[in-house]
């Protein structure tokens, strides 16, 4: 046994939250270990995999683009649509904090630790009903999430005057220790030799993400109200198990709040290449491409479309009878369209290419199509819709998909063209023309057309599972992000940041988020909690 290793700030977690927390910390001269379960190519966390959309309030580049937005005006869309419990008053403070800070303390400060955004500003997740962002505010950062993540690991290591700085990779933290009733350390096992570690310090910070990838824990925590398919892909960090949180809880007397709470989504298929068991990608699901059942049926009335609200995508597509829905599109469609989530597949902005990011934004990104199209099984493309549903059925070893039901469904949509666009009397092509008034969705987004429009081929079908993302549920903490107990005081000694604690306060988004979010809510979490733990406050 290894002896043991002292600090003024242990932060068990190397994902976002954890190294801000660090950085903040090392900064105002505190000696920090940082323990990380991954491998230090890995330092960073899911952060390193994931897009870097930000949800930001009254940025100049709102201001630019002549984007009405406040701090009342968001705050007001988050709670109508992530629909707060009006009890639950710690995570509608961090609401309420968000929106009055993620210009100066998330935005300002990325800004000045050398991060850039895309000029930008995306419109997601408006609402069916017009009752989520009534204005865009969804930042990109340029690089994406991994250049952000790079970025601060730089900073951390630079602020490194002294080796005040110990990184203990591949070391798993199994219980943290009190001394009386205050948090003192932890004790971990290194994964390379499989020793025990004694870790102690004056404070404890958890940031160890939170329970979406570990699909036990996911099913055991899914709301009994809601429909739960047979089958999930993983989209969220695989050590991101639960484990801390029930330690606290059980152990330190931690309250844990909306475990049930998930921001998944609709529309992922397996990784070509996967780095765990059930890996997948979740793609940008196609806002022109018809969304089916497993037997190539239309999903109605109310079609599927993306970018209006994406927890009742996930609700409709657990639903249905099997486990996987079909995306139907063609080409033209595809080439502007698709795209998948995170760093991985958006090469042109995680590289920085700017020139070449606007070519496939004008031109079309063919070469991701052509990417899944040899890399994925998932991924089919074929001349004609009776050829299509032949490869459909092949895929899932059935006989599902009947090539006549293939051919009315894709005639029934293509009726709504048959004068023009004076009989068009379908609801995704109205939200695809509402969708289009913005620029940036125009210029992502097809004008309606018949799927069967000459020239437009070959068709594709896109096998879709639900895949586990993030969880909007966590530790209970207070606006120092300290953690609470069951009566609401704060554990003397003990933090938690981002995920881990509902990205503020337990449960800070509510049942659904207005997406963006997660990265800057690790951001401000974390120092909030840096901020408390060097002015001293216990």
């Amino acid at each position: 046994m290894s002896a043991t290793q002292l600090a003024d700030v242990l932060v068990i977690g190397g994902g976002l939250a954890g190294i801000v927390t660090a950085l903040e910390c090392l900064r105002n001269g505190k000696r920090v270990i940082l323990v990380d379960r991954d491998t230090p190519d890995r330092l960073g966390g899911l952060g390193l995999w994931a897009f870097g959309g930000m949800a930001l309030v009254g940025t100049p580049e709102q201001a630019r683009l002549r984007i009405p937005d406040t701090p009342e005006r968001a705050l007001r869309d988050w709670l109508s649509f992530g629909e707060l419990h009006p009890s639950d008053t710690w995570s509608l403070a961090w609401a309420k904090r968000y929106v009055e800070r993620s210009r100066a303390d998330i935005y300002d400060w990325l800004k000045g630790e050398g991060v850039t955004f895309l000029p930008a500003v995306n419109w997601v997740e408006r609402g069916r009903f017009g009752d989520g962002n009534s204005v865009p505010r969804y930042h990109i950062v340029w690089g994406t999430s991994r250049q952000l993540l790079r970025t601060l690991i730089a900073n951390l290591r630079a602020a490194n005057t002294g080796n005040r700085l110990t990184i203990l990779h591949q070391h798993r933290v199994t219980s943290v220790t009190q001394s009386g009733a205050r948090v003192d350390g932890a004790i971990a096992i290194d994964e390379q030799n499989d020793n025990e570690v004694h870790l102690k310090a004056d404070t404890v910070v958890l940031a160890m993400g939170g329970i979406n990838g570990h699909h036990d824990e996911c099913r055991a925590n899914w709301p009994r109200d809601r429909p739960m398919p047979a089958r999930m892909l993983n989209g969220a960090h695989p050590f991101a198990d639960g484990k801390l949180h029930h330690h606290a809880a059980d152990i330190l007397g931690a309250q844990i709040i909306a475990a049930g709470e998930m921001w998944n989504y609709a529309a992922g298929f397996p990784h070509p290449f996967p780095h765990f068991d059930g890996h997948g990608l979740s793609t940008i699901p196609c806002k022109s491409a018809l969304w089916l059942d497993h037997r190539g049926r239309r999903i109605g009335p109310e079609p599927l479309v993306t970018g209006f609200d994406t927890t009742w995508l996930c609700h409709r597509v657990a639903e249905q009878e099997k486990p996987w829905t079909w995306q139907l599109l063609n080409w033209r469609i595809a080439a502007k369209e698709f795209a998948i989530s995170g760093a991985e597949h958006n090469q042109r902005i995680r590289d920085r290419q700017f020139l070449q990011l606007l070519k496939e934004t004008f031109l079309g990104n063919h070469r991701l199509v052509r990417q899944m199209q040899k890399e994925s099984p998932d991924f089919i493309v074929d001349d004609t819709l009776g050829g299509l549903a032949a490869k459909m059925n092949a895929l899932t070893c059935s006989h599902d998909v009947d090539p006549a039901v293939l051919q009315a469904t894709a005639d029934a949509y293509d009726a709504n063209f048959a004068l023009g666009n004076k009989v068009e009397n379908d609801d995704q092509i109205r939200r695809i023309l509402h969708a289009r008034q913005w620029g940036s969705d125009r210029l992502r987004t097809c004008a309606p057309a018949p799927l069967q429009k000459q020239g437009a081929g070959p068709f594709i079908a896109i096998r879709m599972q639900l895949i586990t993302r993030k969880s909007l549920g966590g530790l209970r903490t207070d606006l120092n992000s300290q953690v609470l107990d069951q009566n609401a005081q704060p554990i003397a000694g003990l933090y938690c940041v981002g995920e881990a604690a509902g990205f503020g306060g337990g449960n800070a988004a509510g049942k659904r988020s207005l997406e963006g979010t997660f990265l800057p809510g690790c951001v401000l979490t974390a120092r909030a909690a840096a901020r408390a733990i060097c002015k001293g406050e216990r």
